[in-house]
C-alpha cells in the first residue's frame, strides 16, 4: 500500500489545487507541497529496504491471462529517479509560487504539475511494461497541458502540439516494441523479461524490437533526429521547463534504456545505435546551445547535449560507463534545475531573457549571480563541483572504449570537443548576463528576487558543491543499488575526486581551456552560422503537418463520397476478399454433427422472417412501411429466441425493438416519408449480386459451423454460475460477474455515445413537415385524451414490472438491462402521450447525471472488491433468513446491475427525449419545401 501511495497520491491529490482555486495562492501552494511531501514520505519510508538490497513491490492482478497487472517495484534504479522527481518537484512547487503572476490560474497549474509528477513516478516504479507504457503516454498528455499552460500564446500552443506529436508517435513505436518483447519473453513482467534476456537477444525479432523501443526512448529524451521538439517546449512557464529538463520527461527515455539494458543490452547493435545517437546528439546540442540568444533556449540545447552524453554512456555498456551515466543523471538534475530557475529569476526581475539585452546584472543581483556561477561551473565541469566528477568519468570511458576498432579514436576526440562547447556556453551564460557593461534599456529595473524564490536554487547549488567535495558520502549509497538494477556486471561504486595525472584529466583541462577560447572567438562562429543557419524547426514542422493534413484531406475526399451505399459495399467486398479463400480451402462443407428436425412452427417463422426481410429491402422508399416490416423481423427473432429456450435474449430483443422503432419513427418525422427512385438498373443489379454473394458466404459459414462439433465454454458457466456467482440465471451472472468487465465497458460506451448524440441533437435545427405525405395537416390535438389516460395507467404498472424484472434477474430471466429498457419505454410513452413539458413538470431530472451515476455505481462496485483483496468486479453473495420472507440471497452483483439499470435509462431517455424535444422548438414547413 505504501508503494501504491507513492505513485497514486499525486494523481488523487491533483484534485486538491482545483478544489482550492478560490483560496489564496499560499493555501494552494501549501496543499500541492503537502501532496508532494506525502509521496516523498512514502519514498523515504521504503528507501531503507531498497538500500539494504531488497525490492519492495506491489501487485494487483488485472488481466493476468494477458499479462496486464498493476505491478510496481522500487529497486535501486526506481529509487534514484523517484528521489529526483519528488525532491526537485518539491523545490519546483516552492519556486512556482513566486514565479507565477497573480493573473495565472495557480490551481490549474499545480493540478497539471501533480498529474505530470504522478505519471513520471509511474514510469520509474512500473514492474510491468504495459503499465510503464500507460504512464509513458500520461507524461505526454500532462506535459502537453503544462507546455500549453499559457494557451493564449501561439508559441505555447504550437510547442505543446509539437511535443505531443513527436512523443506520442514515439509512444506508439514503444508500444509495438513492448508487444514484441512480451511475445518473445512470454510475459510483460520485468523479472520474467530479465530472465529471458538470452532468448530475446538471439530471437529473430530482436532487431525490430530494439529499434521500436529505442525510437520511443530517443523521441522522449530528444535524441537526434527528434531533438527539435524540446527547444520549442520553452514556451512553457519556467518552473515547467526546470522540472521537465532536469528530473522528469526528458529523463524518461534515459530511464527506459537503463531499465532494459539487462535484457536487451550487450549486443553490437544495441551498443552501436545508442552510442552513435548519443554522440551525435551531444555535439549537435552543444553547438547550437552556444549560438542561442535566449537564456532558456541556451539551456534547452544544453539539455539536449547532456542527454546525448548520458545516452552515449549507456551505449558504451561497461560498468564504469553505466556508473558515470547514473551519476551524471543526478548531477545534471541539480545544476540544470538551478540554471533554469536562475533564467526564470532573470526574466522575472528584468522582463527579458534575451542575452543581447542583458549584462552586468551581478551588481543588482549579486546573490543570483553567485548561484548562477556555481551551477554553470558545475555544468562546465569545473573541478571540486559535481559536474566535474561525472564529466571526467565520461571522458575516461570515451578514451578507454574500443567499440569501433581502429576508428575508436574518434570517440574521445569528439567527446572532448563536446566538453569544450559545454564550457563555452556555460561561460557565456554567466559572462554575458552577469558581467560586462550593465544593461540600460531593460523592461524592468533589475533587483534580487524574494529569498524563497532563490531558496530552491541555493539548495541545488549547495548540493553541486557538497557532492563535488564528498561524492562517496552523499551519493554512493544511492548509486550502488541503482547500479545493481541497471547492470548485471559486477563492480564497485567508487567515485574519486583525484585520479592522478592521466589522459582523462588532460582531456578535462583541454576542455576547459578550449571552451574559454571558443567563447572568446564566438563571434566567428556566429558569423559562420548565419551563412548556414538551418530553418526554424517549428515552421518546418508546421509545413510538414500542413502537407500531411492536406494529403489526408484529399484522400478522405476520395473515400468519403457521402454515399452510405458505397461504404457498405466496400465493407462487404473486403469481407468477400478475406473470407472466400478460407472457404475454398475447406475440404468439406458439411460436418458430422446431426441437425435438428424442421418443425412446422420453425418453418413458418423462418418464412415470415425472410418475407419481412425482403419487404424491408424492397419497400425501402416507403420509409414508414419499411420500418414496420423491420419491426416484424425483430419480432420473429424474439420468437426464435423463445422457441430455442432463451427467454433473457427474447425479452431483451423485444424491449430493444420497441425502443429502436420509437427512435426511428422520431427520426423519420424530420425526413421525407417517401424518397424518389435514384438507383439505376445496373446499380440495383450490382447491389443484388453483391448482397447475394455476401448472404451466401454468411449462410455457408453458418452451415459449416452448425454441422460441426466445437468446444464450448457454456459448460463452465453452467457449472460455476451458482457456486461462483451465486445466481441460477446464467446469462445475468455472465453479464455482472464472469464478463462484468465487458459489461462495464459496454455501458461506458453507451453513456459516451448517448452524451455525444445528446449534444448533436441539442444543437440541431431541422425543419419539420406541417403535413403528412398526402398533404393532410397534423391534427390540432397533439395529445389525445384516450392516449393520455392509458399511458398514465400503464406507467405504474410498467415501473412495477421493471422493478420485478430487475430484482429477479440474478436467478430468473431479467436483469438491469431489460428492466432499464422497460422503464425507459414507459417514460417514452409519457413523452409521446403527454408532451415534453408535461413530463418535465413532473420529472425534471438531468438524464446525463443519471447516466453518470449509473456508470460510477458499476465502477465502484468493481473497485470495492479491491478493498477486500479480490480481483476487480469479484462478486460477493450470501443467504440471509429474513422474518416473514424466509431465506433470501444478498449479492453485490445487484449493485452492479443497478448501475447498468440507471445507465440504460439515462442513456435511452437522453437520446429519445431530446429527439422529441426538437418538435417543440422549431417551426414547421410544408412537405417538399
Amino acid at each position: 500500500m505504501i508503494l501504491a501511495a507513492l505513485v497514486f497520491v499525486p494523481f488523487i491529490g491533483a484534485m486538491l489545487p482545483m478544489l482550492l482555486r478560490n483560496q489564496s495562492r499560499v493555501v494552494i501552494t501549501a496543499g500541492t507541497a503537502a501532496v508532494t511531501l506525502i509521496s516523498l514520505g512514502s519514498l523515504l519510508w521504503l528507501a531503507p529496504l531498497t538500500l539494504a538490497g531488497e525490492v519492495p513491490s506491489s501487485l494487483q492482478t488485472w488481466l493476468p491471462d494477458l499479462g496486464l497487472n498493476l505491478a510496481l517495484r522500487l529497486d535501486g534504479l526506481s529509487l534514484l529517479f523517484a528521489s529526483l522527481i519528488l525532491g526537485i518537484g518539491l523545490l519546483i512547487v516552492i519556486y512556482a509560487h513566486f514565479y507565477l503572476s497573480e493573473r495565472d490560474d495557480v490551481g490549474r497549474f499545480f493540478t497539471f504539475l501533480l498529474l505530470f509528477m504522478g505519471s513520471m513516478l509511474g514510469i520509474v516504479t512500473a514492474d510491468n511494461l504495459i503499465l510503464l507504457w500507460l504512464f509513458w503516454e500520461l507524461t505526454s498528455v500532462s506535459s502537453f497541458l503544462l507546455i500549453g499552460y499559457w494557451f493564449h500564446r501561439s508559441e505555447a500552443r504550437r510547442g505543446a502540439r509539437m511535443a505531443l506529436a513527436i512523443t506520442g508517435a514515439g509512444g506508439l513505436a514503444l508500444l509495438a516494441g513492448i508487444l514484441l518483447i512480451g511475445h518473445i519473453a512470454g510475459s510483460y513482467q520485468l523479472d520474467a523479461i530479465f530472465a529471458a534476456a538470452d532468448i530475446i537477444r538471439t530471437h529473430d525479432l530482436y532487431i525490430p524490437a530494439i529499434i521500436l523501443i529505442l525510437l520511443g526512448a530517443f523521441s522522449k529524451s530528444a535524441q537526434f533526429p527528434f531533438q527539435f521538439w524540446l527547444p520549442h517546449a520553452m514556451a512553457a512557464p519556467t518552473p515547467v521547463s526546470a522540472y521537465l529538463h532536469s528530473a522528469t520527461m526528458v529523463k524518461a527515455g534515459i530511464f527506459l534504456v537503463a531499465r532494459l539494458t539487462p535484457a536487451l543490452g550487450g549486443t553490437p547493435e544495441w551498443l552501436t545505435i545508442i552510442t552513435l545517437t548519443g554522440l551525435t546528439t551531444l555535439l549537435f546540442g552543444a553547438y547550437f546551445a552556444l549560438l542561442k540568444t535566449d537564456l532558456k533556449g541556451l539551456l534547452a540545447f544544453s539539455t539536449i547535449s547532456h542527454l546525448g552524453l548520458i545516452m552515449m554512456l549507456l551505449g558504451l555498456g561497461t560498468y564504469g560507463a553505466m556508473l558515470a551515466a547514473l551519476f551524471h543523471i543526478v548531477n545534471h538534475a541539480t545544476f540544470k534545475a538551478g540554471l533554469f530557475m536562475v533564467a526564470g529569476i532573470v526574466d522575472h526581475e528584468t522582463g527579458t531573457r534575451d542575452i543581447r539585452k542583458l549584462g552586468g546584472l551581478r551588481r543588482a543581483m549579486p546573490m543570483t549571480a553567485t548561484l548562477a556561477i556555481i551551477a554553470a561551473a558545475a555544468m562546465a565541469g569545473v573541478p571540486l563541483l559535481n559536474g566535474f566528477l561525472s564529466k571526467e568519468m565520461f571522458l575516461a570511458e570515451a578514451y578507454q572504449q574500443q567499440l569501433f576498432g581502429g576508428l575508436s579514436w574518434f570517440v574521445p576526440v569528439l567527446a572532448t570537443l563536446g566538453a569544450m562547447l559545454s564550457v563555452a556556453y556555460s561561460v557565456r551564460f554567466v559572462a554575458d548576463v552577469f558581467y560586462g557593461e550593465a544593461a540600460s534599456d531593460l523592461p524592468k529595473s533589475p533587483h534580487e528576487a524574494p529569498f524563497f524564490m532563490r531558496l530552491p536554487v541555493l539548495i541545488l547549488a549547495t548540493l553541486c558543491i557538497l557532492v563535488g567535495l564528498a561524492p562517496m558520502l552523499l551519493v554512493a549509497d544511492l548509486l550502488e543499488p541503482a547500479m545493481a538494477a541497471a547492470t548485471s556486471a559486477a563492480g564497485t561504486v567508487k567515485i574519486s575526486i583525484w585520479h592522478g595525472f592521466n589522459m582523462p584529466l588532460l582531456m578535462s583541462v583541454l576542455a576547459l581551456l578550449g571552451g574559454i577560447i571558443i567563447y572568446l572567438k564566438r563571434a566567428d562562429l556566429f558569423t559562420f552560422n548565419r551563412k548556414f543557419e538551418p530553418k526554424d524547426a517549428k515552421e518546418t514542422f508546421a509545413r510538414v503537418l500542413k502537407s500531411l493534413t492536406s494529403r489526408a484531406d484529399a484522400a478522405l475526399q476520395n473515400i468519403e463520397t457521402g454515399s452510405l451505399q458505397r461504404y457498405i459495399a466496400a465493407v462487404l467486398v473486403l469481407v468477400l476478399v478475406f473470407v472466400t479463400p478460407e472457404l475454398v480451402e475447406l475440404q468439406s462443407l458439411r460436418g458430422d454433427k446431426s441437425q435438428l428436425p424442421i418443425d412446422a412452427i420453425s418453418l413458418i417463422g423462418a418464412i415470415i422472417l425472410m418475407l419481412a426481410a425482403f419487404g424491408t429491402a424492397m419497400l425501402h422508399r416507403q420509409r414508414l412501411t419499411s420500418l414496420l416490416m423491420l419491426s416484424v423481423v425483430g419480432l420473429m427473432v424474439s420468437l426464435a429466441f423463445i422457441h430455442f429456450s432463451a427467454p433473457d435474449l427474447a425479452m431483451t430483443q423485444l424491449v430493444v425493438e420497441v425502443v429502436s422503432i420509437l427512435l426511428m419513427i422520431l427520426a423519420l418525422f424530420f425526413m421525407p416519408q417517401k424518397i424518389p427512385r435514384a438507383s439505376s438498373g445496373r446499380r440495383v443489379a450490382r447491389d443484388v449480386l453483391l448482397a447475394g454473394f455476401v448472404g451466401g458466404i454468411v449462410a455457408t459459414l453458418n452451415y459449416a459451423l452448425l454441422t460441426r462439433d466445437f468446444a464450448s465454454i457454456s459448460a463452465f458457466f453452467l457449472e460455476n454460475s451458482v457456486p461462483g456467482g451465486g445466481g441460477t440465471n446464467v446469462v445475468n451472472v455472465i453479464l455482472v460477474d464472469f464478463r462484468g468487465f465487458d459489461t462495464l465497458g459496454e455501458i461506458t460506451v453507451l453513456a459516451i455515445a448517448a452524451a455525444g448524440i445528446h449534444k448533436l441533437l441539442n444543437n440541431l435545427r431541422p425543419f419539420m413537415p406541417s403535413s403528412d405525405v398526402d398533404g393532410r395537416p397534423w391534427h390540432r390535438v397533439k395529445h389525445p385524451l384516450m392516449v393520455q389516460t392509458v399511458s398514465q395507467a400503464l406507467l405504474p404498472l410498467a415501473l412495477m414490472v421493471s422493478v420485478y424484472i430487475f430484482l429477479r434477474g440474478h436467478n430468473l430471466p431479467g436483469g438491469g438491462f431489460i428492466a432499464g429498457l422497460i422503464t425507459a419505454a414507459a417514460m417514452i410513452l409519457q413523452y409521446m402521450a403527454n408532451g415534453v413539458d408535461w413530463v418535465k413538470h413532473r420529472f425534471n431530472y438531468n438524464y446525463q447525471t443519471l447516466t453518470s451515476i449509473g456508470v460510477m455505481i458499476a465502477l465502484f462496485t468493481g473497485l470495492g472488491s479491491w478493498v477486500f483483496e479480490h480481483n476487480f468486479l469479484t462478486s460477493w453473495f450470501t443467504y440471509l433468513n429474513w422474518p416473514l420472507v424466509g431465506k433470501f440471497e444478498v449479492a453485490t452483483a445487484i449493485l452492479f446491475d443497478l448501475g447498468v439499470y440507471l445507465t440504460v435509462i439515462g442513456a435511452t431517455l437522453m437520446i429519445l427525449a431530446n429527439f422529441g424535444q426538437m418538435t417543440t422548438r422549431h417551426r414547421p414547413r410544408q412537405e417538399g419545401h
